[in-house]
């Protein structure tokens, strides 16, 4: 659904040349044409417009001087810095432009009627005046010759075995003599001027020629391959014209003919057969067919037509005409009106072999004009909802438009056609917002036409009422001559304002472009055309190649060829136009011209988006993609199709450039939001404002209407907005958007208007779909984040969703608009909560089935209760109704479930006999709720009391079975005891210690006690017991040995003092506890100053022997391993920068660094060895440990040996830092017995130790290796080695918690140990 636009016009009138011109050819590299005349050839610069060579023939002899000679073919041959020349007259001429140089190469002595070289150069075909072919090479080697007119069918004749032969075909009214009838042969056409045609396929491999065949005067096409040797014929065709184009794709051989009432377009295939044609809008006799010319990606033909001459005062035209193809329907596109004699007339024309879409025409008066196209889309603008998202299609004098916002019907069908009196170049819609759908058209005859849009709602009755015809406005030239020259005088025309258009003009003879104002004049009678007049214009310099506006902004853009953009203040008096700048002051100006170009906001600036014809796309002049077929701007989002058959849909408003390059670039999004997967070749035709619809156009012409997921989540959020719930909801069901999103947009609103919702909705039906969709996860920050860095925080529950309260909120909103209408739905509502309230729906459902409500709207008993099975499981739903001791409700349930009443009856008969409370255990115990169970079993009476018991102690439920009976009854005790022994099972001696003192059972209490080493307690007890003073000293003894097991050597001193009367012992087992202190004091306490001499001070000299080898070991350890650590570090540094730098790649992360280089040392190999044959593994607890234990190994070589240094190193820090207080007490006591050396020496160990461990703190754990301990360092500023080296830390797995090992330990430098008395 494209349209070719046209970009811009350059002419070169008036070329300084004498003779007449009659053919030319492109000099591609230089920019050059040669025009071949009847006095020589010239080449023209047609940029400069100047003629850079010129070589007489005439003066050479090679043409007449009368000017009866004539040039038949011009070729630039690129190799040879070349161009040959054939005359009429047979000679070959090679001319080199830069020596003047003029050399015959050969001579045909019967003429020349046609020079055509391959397409690669390396062949040259003559077609000579006795109707022979000679194929030579490139050097003008004849290879071969052959006569034109062959009697053979070719290679490629058909092979048939007889069936379906014209004689055994039944022929219907005409009888059986029409199987013998001879075909008469059909002569050429009478303006035919019987001169043959040449013409190649795209690859040089065959060529095809049409002649008329001598002995029946008729045309016939002949395909030929390389060497000359014929493949076929084409089949009889009557009146083929003399027209031949070969698609450079070589799929089809493009001709003319004319049938009885028409004229056609006709297409080849290789084998001489029809395959398709298409009409031309004239009528039999009425034009001829000059040429048919493919431009060079065969996407457009050209067709050039001249009118016949009927009349003698009527005015003769020449047309050229470009026709696209689509969806198998051919599409007129463009028409340019020539005059059909004088000096405009059209002598030749050409395709660019560069750029597809360039045109070159050389007229008879020696002007000479050159037309750019590109592909476009015309679609409407609009961002409201009254935009009917239309797109127009050129089709000659028709316009086809097609309302996207109504229908979607696939070329060449169409919503409406509009049919106008000449055929249509350009189409424009409105800018203004509020006319978006009004549209205009400027014809061939550079006349405009406006068709308004009138009510909307007409539409949907009758499609054409609202489209009717406005004004039709021929625009006045102050030149005539220049539309006579150019027919393409205006290009971009663009329609910003009612009745104000821009349309830009290319001067002829400067590089230079004038923009004008177009404004309607409308006429005062009705019926009569208006005018429309150039009331301003203004020149600038350079071509200007696309203009652009932005109706929110009312800013127009125009870019140069240069790729200069300048903003056009058209509303402003002065009608200035400055340079287009970006936020940083600097202007902007695209690398490469850019075909599309279109104005949007992105972050609050307005920008110029530019997308090249070879797919490179721009903002501003930064290029931010290389790979993207086609955009669109659609209100805040940029829509992109790419090459990766990807459809993107980025958001504007919050995005940055930077954002935005990143988005494009990254090959997969994690976000499925912003991009979908499209058909191969897929672009976008348009976008339905305020809709979800985006429409592609595949590359054979159908279309697809997809729903982008960002499109589609927008507009949902802006219904959610505007509380437009049902909207939202139907897109949503059918979209298969998560529902959650309803209330997750903006919870406070919905939960304020969740009546509106329910009213809005009014379906039973989607009320539930709501209801069984909800989930506790909230959508917005999983599977719908909001685009962009969207700074609109809405009001959100602290502590989360809460699925709960939308059920209760909905369900109490339905009740009160109509609880009969939306019974289904409020039971969804109880059933959807977190625990689904079973029980409150099944006595709902039992209330409708004991007083059914009389309104019409109401659902009976058994419907609910049909409805309840689809969402609970019916043996679910049993259990609950059977748990609500209602057996009415039971047997409804169980009716319409699948269980056989053999099995559910005669249970529930034998629950009717039973006593009331007896009933409900048993139901209670058969549905597992045993607490429920145990408090109705608790009221049948003291004889069911061992079984409640045995209960109590299979289901574990003492806590609330003590709730059930009062503190002093037996029951309580008997359970009390029972949870007591529970615990001593369990391993919690002192909390059945306190269930069982709490009962009374103080001998019991007194055991548990005892085991859990409770003195405290377990001597209460003793009192309680009233224990004699032998029992006690006897319970003392026993408890001293169980707390001197638990090392409480205090708690132990303290019993055998007050309780055992044994102070000696006491003592004795304070110094075992280095209580020092505790100890002198009940020695004083009993005045046994023996005990001194004899226990304590042999003691405290011990102690000090034993920490004084404790130091000495573990700094003697602590050195061994530092300096082994340093060992390690530099073994491990030299090995990196050794693999390093021979870019050597091994170890296991070869699959993640296949670009870089890798560490591997000794220790790396044997540790992958050790694990890989290792048998660790996780099939028991014990092997876990073991593997856990030989994970940090010492062993020198290890592959975790740094490790295991740093773990040891970790624990000899932790072991010297926890001695601290037991120094200062033992430092106190060496200086109170006057024991100064020894104290001294201690002193001076310990500060040593922890100087060293100070000094060595930091050569240990150095920050290197703590920021090697985490991920590799990545970002722009590394390089392969830096990330190597930082990554090499991390080579072999480690757990987390070996990121431990590399933090230094912690060292309390405030702790008082030191006895200043001893400095």
């Amino acid at each position: 659904m494209r349209n070719l636009r046209l970009l811009r016009t350059l002419e070169f009138r008036d070329i300084p040349a004498a003779g007449k011109p009659q053919c030319f050819s492109l000099r591609t590299e230089q920019g050059t044409v040669l025009i071949g005349s009847d006095h020589g050839l010239i080449e023209v610069d047609p940029v400069t417009r100047e003629v850079k060579n010129e070589i007489p023939l005439v003066a050479e002899g090679f043409l007449p001087e009368d000017g009866s000679g004539r040039v038949v073919g011009v070729q630039d041959l690129l190799d040879q810095e070349s161009v040959c020349v054939a005359t009429a007259s047979g000679d070959v001429l090679l001319c080199n432009l830069g020596t003047h140089q003029l050399e015959c190469v050969g001579s045909v002595a019967s003429g020349i009627s046609v020079m055509s070289w391959s397409p690669d150069q390396e062949l040259v075909l003559l077609v000579t005046g006795q109707q022979t072919l000679i194929m030579m090479t490139k050097d003008f080697e004849p290879i071969l010759e052959q006569q034109i007119h062959q009697d053979d069918f070719g290679e490629g004749k058909f092979i048939t075995v007889g069936w379906g032969r014209k004689e055994t075909q039944f022929h219907g009214s005409e009888g059986r003599q029409a199987a013998f009838q001879m075909q008469m042969p059909h002569s050429a056409l009478p303006w035919d001027d019987h001169s043959p045609q040449v013409t190649w396929r795209g690859d040089g491999q065959f060529f095809a020629v049409s002649v008329v065949c001598p002995e029946t005067g008729a045309r016939k096409v002949r395909v030929w391959n390389r060497e000359l040797a014929l493949q076929s014929t084409s089949e009889p065709v009557a009146g083929l014209g003399p027209a031949l184009a070969w698609r450079p794709s070589g799929s089809l051989i493009a001709s003319t003919q004319d049938k009885p009432n028409q004229q056609d377009v006709v297409f080849f295939e290789k084998n001489g057969l029809l395959h398709g044609h298409f009409t031309l809008p004239f009528l039999k006799d009425e034009v001829k067919v000059n040429a048919l010319l493919w431009n060079a990606d065969s996407s457009v033909l050209a067709v050039w037509l001249e009118d016949l001459q009927r009349e003698e005062d009527a005015t003769r035209k020449t047309y050229v005409q470009l026709w696209t193809v689509g969806n198998y329907h051919w599409y007129l596109k463009q028409n340019l009106h020539f005059s059909a004699c004088g000096e405009n007339k059209p002598v030749s024309l050409m395709w660019d072999l560069v750029t597809p879409f360039r045109l070159h025409v050389l007229c008879q008066g020696w002007h000479y004009l050159c037309c750019d196209w590109h592909w476009t889309t015309d679609r409407s603008s609009g961002d409201s909802p009254r935009a009917l998202a239309n797109v127009a299609v050129i089709d000659g004098h028709r316009v086809l438009v097609t309302v996207f916002r109504q229908t979607v019907v696939p070329p060449p069908l169409c919503t409406y056609r509009l049919l106008l009196p000449q055929p249509v170049n350009q189409v424009m819609f409105s800018a203004h917002p509020q006319g978006s759908n009004d549209l205009a058209l400027l014809d061939a005859s550079n006349q405009i036409s406006i068709y308004k849009c009138g009510n909307l709602s007409a539409f949907i009755v009758l499609l054409m009422s609202f489209i009717y015809f406005n004004v039709s406005n021929r625009i006045q030239f102050e030149n005539i001559e220049d539309q006579e020259v150019n027919p393409l005088k205006l290009c971009l025309l663009t329609w910003i304002q009612e009745g104000v258009f821009l349309a830009v003009s290319h001067s002829p003879c400067s590089p230079q472009s004038t923009l004008h104002h177009l404004t309607v004049a409308p006429s005062e009678m009705d019926g009569e055309q208006g005018q429309l007049s150039v009331s301003s214009s203004v020149t600038m310099d350079g071509v200007i190649i696309s203009l652009c506006y932005n109706s929110k902004t009312k800013s127009v853009a125009l870019q140069l060829a240069d790729g200069q953009i300048f903003k056009y203040f058209w509303e402003s008096p002065s009608l200035a136009a400055e340079p287009w700048k970006n936020p940083e002051g600097v202007p902007i100006r695209f690398p490469y011209p850019c075909v599309q170009t279109e104005l949007t906001m992105i972050a609050g600036e307005e920008c110029v988006l530019g997308l090249t014809d070879r797919c490179r796309f721009f903002i501003n002049d930064i290029e931010v993609a290389s790979n993207i077929t086609s955009f669109a701007v659609s209100d805040e989002f940029l829509l992109l199709t790419t090459h990766s058959h990807t459809c993107q849909c980025l958001y504007l408003r919050d995005a940055s450039f930077k954002t935005l390059q990143a988005g494009l670039s990254s090959s997969s999004l994690s976000n499925e939001e912003t991009l979908r997967k499209v058909e191969r070749g897929s672009r976008i035709v348009t976008v339905v404002p305020q809709d979800t619809k985006l429409i592609l156009q595949m590359p054979r012409g159908n279309l697809e209407v997809v729903h982008h997921r960002a499109l589609v989540l927008a507009q949902i959020r802006k219904w959610l907005d505007k509380l437009m719930f049902k909207e939202a909801f139907e897109c949503m069901r059918k979209l298969r958007i998560n529902l959650n999103l309803l209330h997750d947009h903006n919870p406070q609103v919905f939960l304020e208007n969740v009546e509106t919702f329910v009213k809005q909705l009014d379906s039973v039906n989607y009320i539930n779909l709501f209801f069984t969709e909800l989930k506790e996860e909230d959508v917005t920050k999983t599977m719908y984040p909001p685009p962009g860095n969207s700074s609109v925080q809405l009001p959100r529950d602290p502590d989360g969703k809460n699925v709960d309260l939308i059920c209760d909120t909905l369900r109490a909103a339905m009740e009160s608009i109509n609880p009969h209408k939306y019974c289904l739905s409020i039971l969804t509502a109880h059933v959807k909560k977190t625990t689904p309230e079973l029980e409150a729906v099944l006595q709902k459902v039992h209330e409708l089935q004991a007083s059914a409500p009389s309104v019409p709207e109401a659902v009976s008993a058994e419907e609910a209760l049909r409805y309840l099975l689809l969402l609970v499981d019916v043996h679910e739903l049993y259990d609950h109704s059977l748990g609500t001791y209602d057996f009415d409700l039971v047997l409804m349930v169980a009716e319409k479930s699948q269980k056989d009443p053999k099995e559910y009856l005669p249970f529930l008969n034998t629950l009717k006999k039973m006593e009331t409370n007896y009933q409900r255990f048993t139901i209670d115990k058969y549905l597992k709720r045993y607490e429920k169970a145990i408090g109705h079993l608790s009221k049948c009476g003291p004889e069911y009391f061992p079984e409640c018991l045995n209960l109590i102690k299979d289901k574990n439920l003492y806590n609330e079975a003590l709730k059930l009976y009062p503190s002093g009854s037996p029951q309580y005790k008997e359970i009390s005891v029972a949870y007591g022994e529970h615990l001593l099972q369990r391993q919690h001696p002192e909390a059945a210690g306190l269930v069982l003192a709490r009962c009374g059972a103080y001998e019991r209490a007194l055991e548990a006690f005892l085991a859990g080493g409770s003195w405290q307690q377990a001597l209460c007890m003793a009192a309680q017991l009233n224990f004699t003073k032998d029992q006690l000293a006897g319970l003392g003894r026993t408890l001293a040995g169980k707390l001197l097991e638990q090392r409480r050597h205090g708690d132990a001193a303290t019993v055998l003092e007050q309780y055992a009367q044994d102070y000696e012992e006491a003592v004795l087992l304070l110094l075992d506890g280095a209580a020092w202190e505790e100890a002198l004091r009940m020695v004083y306490k009993y005045n046994r100053l023996d005990i001194i001499e004899t226990n304590i001070k042999p003691s405290i000299l011990e102690a000090q022997k034993n920490y004084m080898a404790f130091l000495d070991s573990q700094t003697a350890t602590f050195s061994r391993h530092k300096r082994r650590l340093s060992v390690v570090r530099e073994l491990k540094e030299q090995a990196q920068q050794v693999n390093l730098d021979d870019e050597g790649l091994h170890g296991q992360e070869s699959d993640l660094f296949s670009e870089t280089s890798s560490v591997m040392t000794a220790s790396d190999v044997s540790g992958r060895y050790s694990h890989s044959n290792s048998r660790i593994s996780a099939r028991s607890s014990k092997n876990r440990r073991k593997a856990e234990r030989k994970k940090h190994s010492l062993k020198e070589g290890s592959p975790l040996e740094e490790q295991a240094l740093l773990e040891a190193l970790k624990e000899v820090v932790q072991s010297i830092e926890k001695l601290k207080d037991e120094m200062y007490h033992i430092l106190k006591v060496l200086f109170l017995f006057a024991f100064d050396e020894q104290a001294k020496e201690l002193q001076k160990a310990f500060e040593d130790a922890l100087q060293l461990i100070e000094k060595s703190l930091p050569e240990i754990w150095t920050v290197t290796h703590q920021q090697n301990s985490a991920t590799p360092v990545l970002g722009p500023n590394s390089t392969a080695n830096s990330i190597m080296a930082s990554y090499q830390q991390q080579k072999t797995p480690a757990p987390v918690l070996d990121a431990e090992l590399f933090m230094p330990p912690k060292i309390n430098k405030r702790t008082q140990w030191k006895l200043s008395l001893l400095e």
